[in-house]
């Protein structure tokens, strides 16, 4: 499988519209630090490609990477940094006369259907509570913790040919045991960590951050792990001593599992 990220940020992108923070100055002029919210696009052989999550970035991701329809896609949870891009896929739909299929739990299609009542004229929402099957693998996705915001959901995938597995967990934090298990046996995470350190009351926040992400692979031990949803607190020109295994998403990197 190929995995390509459309984006790497979180909710309010890099930079923030009202932020002149360096990073986020960094981000307007030379652009290291630019990022677009949270999105990979996965392919595989005799599969067509597969849209994990749909932001408000959707349209410019898509002119990035040279695309004009997608017609598969899951969904991590119904927070508008991950489906406020499903107005501007449904109607180039409308406009192509097809239908899209796009895949999440049933809590999370019902909530897309609350926010979007027409949005199935267009998009067909189906439920994958129980897995799906994307070529050779199969998905399977899991409630975690999202702190403050609630919950999402992260996807494991495992290839029913060779086993290798990775995992998409993009918005949690503070998982439980329970929560942690899908982790184990992995060949990478990607793996949602905010800040560097978040200074704020566990109570008020939603992602990990980059120290906890690092206790977090530490304990279920993944060949390795790359973070994403980065905040205006991660700068890219900054050396945080991360382990060889372990890198930052960029927009447009492109990796083989």
């Amino acid at each position: 499988m190929r995995i390509k990220f459309l984006g790497n940020g979180d909710s309010m992108g890099t930079p923030r519209v009202y932020c002149d923070c360096p990073v986020c100055g960094e981000a307007r002029t030379t652009g290291a630090n630019r990022r677009m919210r949270s999105s990979l696009l996965l392919r595989t052989e005799a599969a067509r490609p597969l849209l994990l999550d749909c932001g408000p970035d959707f349209r410019a991701q898509m002119e990035a990477a040279g695309l004009r329809h997608v017609s598969h896609g899951l969904l991590t949870h119904a927070h508008m940094d991950h489906i406020g891009g499903l107005t501007d896929w449904a109607d180039g739909c409308r406009w192509r006369k097809e239908t899209a299929e796009v895949f999440a739990p049933s809590e999370v299609l019902t909530d897309v259907r609350d926010r979007f009542p027409w949005i199935e004229n267009h998009l067909r929402l189906l439920a994958n509570d129980d897995g799906t099957q994307y070529g050779d693998w199969r998905v399977r996705p899991w409630k975690v913790n999202h702190g403050k915001n609630g919950y999402s959901y992260a996807y494991r995938f495992d290839n029913t040919l060779n086993g290798k597995a990775w995992a998409y967990c993009s918005d949690s934090i503070d998982l439980t045991e329970h929560q942690k298990a899908p982790l184990s046996g992995l060949a990478l995470l990607v793996l949602g960590t905010s800040f560097v350190r978040e200074p704020f009351p566990m109570e008020t926040r939603s992602v990990y951050d980059m120290e906890e992400g690092l206790q977090l692979a530490a304990e279920v031990k993944p060949h390795s792990v790359i973070f994403t949803h980065l905040s205006h607190d991660v700068d890219v020109n900054s050396d945080y001593g991360l382990p060889p295994n372990v890198t930052l998403a960029a927009t447009g990197m492109e990796i083989t599992i």
